[in-house]
């Protein structure tokens, strides 16, 4: 499974996770997870693949991208594509 592969997954078992509790906000529940324990590398290129399409990514998923993206000051400001 290739690097960008394996974010997809575990960023969706994340998701699954969230789902799962019935979490009253699955994506806000997932960006704060990714937050805090995600390096700083992994969130940018989940970013970044979202910012591409986000192919193989849950929607609650792109969600909490999307979240983390506004708030990660590890990274440039988001594009366009991302503030969708």
């Amino acid at each position: 499974m290739s690097p960008d592969k394996k974010l997809i997954y575990m960023a969706n078992q994340i998701g699954k996770f969230f789902e799962a509790q019935k979490h009253a906000d699955p994506a806000k529940g997932i960006a704060d997870h990714l937050a805090h324990f995600w390096d700083p590398r992994m969130r940018a290129k989940i970013i970044s693949h979202l910012e591409h399409g986000g192919a193989g990514l849950d929607p609650d998923v792109k969600d909490a991208i999307r979240l983390l993206a506004a708030t990660d000051f590890s990274r440039p400001e988001p594009s366009a594509a991302t503030a969708r």
